[in-house]
């Protein structure tokens, strides 16, 4: 029991040498990892589609590929799972969807494929908020995902349930997506590392419907607990992508992290994003990161003049709402919305008079951050869409010009202002993920790594205040001493290497440290 246990607390990379070396079988390192995820997930509710016989079944035929003396992938034997939006034989890929669930697919898709050549073994599917369109994980099928910190938190969205199961020692890695953060903030409020590589290096297989908010399109990207493991799971899914190139994938190699780290790099850093300041943790955790970097030999400094922030999220935005919400009323079908969605669905319908008034009405009521929310949900035309584009190249332009005149190499930002919130409260928090989305809008590559947790007295410094997004944000402050916080770092486009080396630095540094996110108390 002691050594299964022990199996759980390994890295996919420490768990594929042990494999290697003949020091553990891969069948043993699968049934420990499953005995966990059962152990857990009475807890968590994050798996949703277990494939545990054909996992050990499997396990069985990679110990015996290592008898005979075959070539071993880089993950031969690891466990991973694969977030409800990848397909994967002989599973439903629903998207939180019931209507989906008995469409069982018929083969893997390009990045579950890459991984399994690679030796890696799925033991499920993840769960997911319907149609992916929420900062919680929660549906109508399978329920609602707790974060392993706080059960009566929620670990993010959409790609909850993986981080959920890999922060608790469930699984060393786990396939997720990002469109808006959906990486990024599960991994900064489960306090585990995650990375959205350069928009188009890893798309998804596919959407729930084709839709003009696929012109920003999400991309994949691996949790795991340690920044070496999210390197390792990058480099197969991008050596797999090369060898395979198409349309929507370029065949940019891989780079490995320069062994001088961050050492001579300049850091920007953005204490906080469109106005919201972060919690006071989180502006800690900055600082500790922004000291780490300089002590591995980056230059860090505020950037005191960036482009408009706030711009490039209302880019995002009204290139997201252009289709007046049809997507989201194509993906639902005649399922009734789910209270996550529901808001979205109904808001992104009004007319445009609609929602202008309503934006109105929000800021006249002292409802400031809302307002600014609904006054980017704009109906357009194609015309229009091809002005937000455009829109979009300029802004990008600016911004690139802005790191160059500052020679700036990495970006230093919080993830999210607020760490965890409690299941619901994310209703009244519209823009809790807008320094993900920024990111997402520039198309640049962007990890998450864990830098500590909330200290006793340290929860909360916000005022009080008539804004219904302010106050959400004082609620979900409280109680919040424990939880994990984790600090994003983005680069240049097609420069994960650095984005990977700042990780590193930071992790190397704060990973010893008593307030450091370790594993959950589950």
């Amino acid at each position: 029991m002691q050594i299964a246990a022990a199996l759980t607390r390994l890295g996919a990379a420490e768990l594929a040498h042990s494999i290697a070396a003949g020091d553990v079988s891969t069948t043993e390192v699968v049934d420990a990892h499953i005995a966990r995820l059962e152990e857990v997930d009475e807890q968590l509710n994050a798996l949703a589609w277990p494939r545990f016989e054909d996992a050990r079944r499997e396990a069985e035929e990679a110990d015996a590929a290592r008898r005979r003396g075959d070539v071993l992938g880089p993950l031969h034997g690891v466990p991973v799972t694969i977030k409800d939006q990848f397909d994967v034989a002989g599973l439903p890929t629903t998207f939180g969807m019931a209507r989906l669930a008995d469409r069982r697919v018929e083969q893997d898709g390009p990045l579950v494929a890459a991984l399994r050549e690679a030796g890696a073994i799925v033991l499920g599917k993840t769960n997911v908020p319907p149609a992916l369109g929420a900062i919680e994980t929660d549906n109508a099928m399978f329920g609602r995902t707790n974060n392993p910190w706080d059960v009566d938190r929620t670990p993010g969205g959409s790609s909850g349930g993986d981080a959920a199961l890999v922060a608790a020692a469930g699984i060393p890695l786990s396939l997720g997506a990002d469109f808006g953060g959906s990486l990024r903030v599960p991994a900064a409020w489960c306090g585990v590392c995650s990375l959205v590589p350069t928009i188009p290096r890893l798309p998804i297989d596919r959407a729930p419907v084709r839709t003009a908010a696929g012109l920003v399109d999400a991309q994949a990207g691996p949790f795991a607990r340690t920044t070496a493991d999210v390197t390792l799971a990058l480099r197969v899914m991008v050596d797999g992508i090369v060898a395979r190139p198409s349309h929507r994938t370029p065949p940019v190699p891989w780079r490995d992290v320069p062994e001088a780290g961050v050492a001579g790099l300049r850091v920007a850093l953005l204490p906080d994003i469109d106005g919201f300041t972060p919690s006071p943790a989180i502006r800690r955790a900055l600082d500790a990161a922004a000291d780490a970097l300089r002590a591995a030999g980056a230059v860090v400094e505020v950037w005191d003049a960036p482009p408009d922030t706030g711009e490039g999220i209302a880019i995002a935005m009204r290139m997201w709402t252009a289709d007046g919400g049809s997507w989201l009323r194509q993906v639902l079908g005649d399922e009734k919305p789910h209270p996550l969605i529901k808001q979205d669905a109904q808001v992104t319908a009004l007319p445009n008079a609609v929602v202008r008034a309503l934006a109105a009405a929000l800021g006249a009521s002292g409802q400031q951050r809302a307002a600014k929310i609904v006054r980017h949900v704009r109906k357009g035309s194609a015309g229009d869409l091809m002005d937000i584009l455009g829109d979009r190249m300029t802004y990008a332009a600016s911004f690139t010009a802005a790191l160059d005149a500052g020679r700036y190499d990495l970006l230093l930002a919080p993830a999210t202002p607020l760490p965890a919130v409690p299941h619901g409260l994310s209703a009244k928090l519209p823009d809790l993920s807008m320094p993900s989305i920024l990111f997402t809008a520039l198309g640049l590559p962007a990890g998450v790594v864990p830098v500590t947790r909330v200290r006793p007295g340290e929860e909360s410094d916000r005022p009080d205040s008539k804004d219904g997004a302010l106050q959400a944000a004082r609620t979900a402050e409280r109680g919040s001493t424990g939880l994990p916080v984790g600090v994003q770092i983005a680069g240049r486009h097609w420069r994960e290497d650095l984005v990977l080396a700042g990780m590193a630095a930071i992790e190397s540094q704060v990973s010893s440290h008593p307030d450091h996110p370790g594993l959950p108390p589950l």
